[in-house]
């Protein structure tokens, strides 16, 4: 298809796509004349790809350069796993954070196998270290809790790629899962919020009218 059907199909402005072709988001089409490309389903999928990176997942183009990149790659799972988590992760800075911060973290995390500069890690710990900060150091409850329910996400996640059945869609899951994921979560977490709190907390009747 021609870059005119290309948008068309994609809903994307023709203007936005040569955008994404300048900044190497999206793989040049196949030369058919001098000022000519044609365009395939790779770049129609390539598109609404970057589209869930950029609106959804709420990253920049420079993000979106790296995790494309990584999907692209010869990189094995678990090092595209890093790429993506650290890519869509803020850099924390471990002299900022309290050892006491980061040794509560590391009791949570016990028998897990994570690196000391995994940023979920250090984002955990600058968490609590807010948490202590505000008065509220107590969180032997709440804490376990999120870690159980992260436990099964990860679950989730690797089922998810384990289902895909060759290396390009698996390395695209594990990028697009890791940014769409953590939109997933946030916004499920909200529905269960309301629907918990509805359970727990009914609301009270109306007062009558004078």
């Amino acid at each position: 298809m021609r870059m005119a059907q290309l948008s068309t199909t994609s809903g994307i402005p023709v203007a936005t796509i040569k955008y994404y072709l300048r900044e190497g988001l999206l793989p040049a089409g196949e030369r058919s004349g001098p000022n000519q490309s044609l365009y395939g389903p790779e770049h129609l999928r390539r598109l609404r790809v970057i589209r869930g990176l950029l609106e959804v997942g709420g990253l920049s183009i420079a993000a979106a350069h790296q995790v494309i990149d990584a999907i692209d790659s010869d990189l094995g799972l678990a090092h595209t796993f890093d790429i993506a988590q650290r890519t869509v992760s803020a850099h924390i800075d471990r002299e900022s954070l309290s050892n006491e911060a980061v040794a509560h973290v590391d009791d949570v995390l016990s028998g897990w196998h994570v690196s000391p500069d995994n940023p979920g890690r250090l984002a955990a710990a600058r968490v609590l270290q807010t948490f202590a900060e505000l008065g509220q150091p107590d969180l032997s409850g709440w804490v376990p809790g999120y870690a159980a329910a992260a436990l099964a996400v990860a679950e989730a996640d690797l089922d998810e790629v384990d289902a895909r059945s060759d290396r390009e869609s698996k390395t695209e899951m594990v990028v697009i899962g890791t940014v769409l994921g953590d939109a997933l979560f946030a916004a499920l977490r909200r529905a269960a919020q309301e629907h918990v709190s509805a359970q727990r907390y009914a609301a009270l009747p109306e007062p009558p009218n004078p």
